[in-house]
């Protein structure tokens, strides 16, 4: 089972423009992030030993991408992935 530590999406609504970022740990850290809506959008997975690396990637992905206002959500909303 995962847990989903934080949750940011760019505010943009649509299968081209919007994207999702999941920090999620199990017994190590993962990033999720997808590019695109849940059912043709393309997902890519990183994993890291420690929260600090997790979140370093993190913060790479949301300052690699130009479009969109990235907002963190809140964790009660972060227990499935956006339809």
């Amino acid at each position: 089972m995962e847990d989903v530590a934080a949750r940011w999406w760019n505010g943009i609504w649509g299968r081209l423009g919007r994207r999702d970022v999941w920090l999620t740990r199990q017994v190590r850290w993962k990033v999720v992030a997808r590019a695109g809506d849940s059912e043709t959008g393309r997902v890519l997975r990183w994993e890291f030993d420690t929260e600090p690396e997790a979140l370093a990637m993190v913060q790479r992905l949301l300052a690699a991408d130009a479009g969109g206002s990235w907002r963190k959500q809140a964790s009660d909303a972060a227990s499935s992935p956006p339809q």
